[in-house]
């Protein structure tokens, strides 16, 4: 087994299902409501957890009871908690709607995840011992370029998903391997709308970049190399919440067993097409055995 540590947010995501997204000033009746354990953090974790890593979770969660259903689900999916953190206060949350196509528009608004400013005693320690970190920015900036400084100076490999989208300073950039932005993202990063112009000029940023394309899969791009589309295996989607993360998860347990990238982009994108063919984010992830059934037909 790959060894993974998960530095980031964990947020109760309260979904509304609608068969059209309203409008500002609208009003819509939806058709479902469900409370679903989420966060891009926790997301990551129990996504490369279900595909085959060993997993720990560096995060915080309320003293509340969302904290303890929080907890409860990764310690479920197999992902160690020793590092998640109690605050206190109420947890994070992730207000989504979901409509019939399957998109999503969502607001997040931190709760506990806001006290994980720092790198506690022990985090770099944990860190250090990993074989790969996985980052998002749903966590205070500081304690996101703390850990992958900290991943640098001990030779761990160190993949970010700059989600949400916003500004990164050089100092980040420089602690990063591997860069996962999907299209919106490559785009604030860097100003252009091509997702192929934008994951090359990346490459001034960081060696590696992967720009997840949704149905139409990934483009890898690496300094001295030629670019590369892995295609996206064609399904129908019922709810596209938490697949980049399934697609990261997924991604990082594949590149720690030695697949090469190729491999690897079509291994994740497998247990992403089965993630968005399910309701939820956290939910919605599939385990190795489909993974590897999917990936094999």
């Amino acid at each position: 087994m790959t060894d993974i540590v998960v530095l980031g947010s964990t947020n109760m995501d309260l979904v509304t299902y609608v068969e059209k997204a309203p409008q500002r000033g609208e009003t819509v009746t939806g058709r479902e409501f469900r409370t679903i354990p989420g966060g891009k953090g926790a997301n990551q974790a129990i996504a490369a957890a279900r595909a085959g890593g060993d997993v720990m979770m560096i995060g915080a969660v309320g003293n509340d009871a969302f904290g303890a259903h929080l907890r409860s689900t990764l310690e479920h999916s197999g992902v160690d908690t020793d590092d998640l953190r109690t605050a206190e206060g109420p947890s994070g949350t992730a207000h989504i709607v979901v409509d019939d196509e399957g998109g999503n528009a969502i607001v997040v608004i931190p709760g506990a995840n806001g006290t994980l400013d720092h790198l506690s005693p022990g985090d770099e320690g944990v860190i250090a011992a990993a074989d790969t970190l996985l980052l998002q920015l749903e966590i205070p900036l500081a304690a996101v370029v703390a850990g992958a400084q900290a991943a640098r100076r001990h030779g761990v490999r160190t993949v970010l998903t700059p989600s949400p989208a916003q500004p990164l300073p050089d100092e980040l950039f420089a602690a990063v391997d591997l860069l996962v932005p999907n299209e919106h993202e490559a785009t604030t990063l860097t100003g252009r709308t091509d997702p192929r112009e934008a994951a090359i000029g990346l490459l001034d940023l960081v060696p590696e970049v992967v720009v997840t394309l949704g149905a139409d899969g990934s483009l890898y791009v690496a300094r001295g190399a030629e670019p590369l589309t892995v295609p996206a295996p064609k399904v129908t989607a019922v709810d596209t919440t938490g697949a980049g993360d399934t697609f990261v998860g997924a991604l990082a347990v594949a590149l720690g067993e030695g697949r090469p990238m190729p491999q690897a982009l079509a291994w994740a994108a497998a247990a992403a097409a089965l993630s968005v063919q399910r309701e939820g984010a956290s939910a919605s992830m599939p385990y190795r055995p489909e993974i590897e059934a999917r990936y094999a037909s």
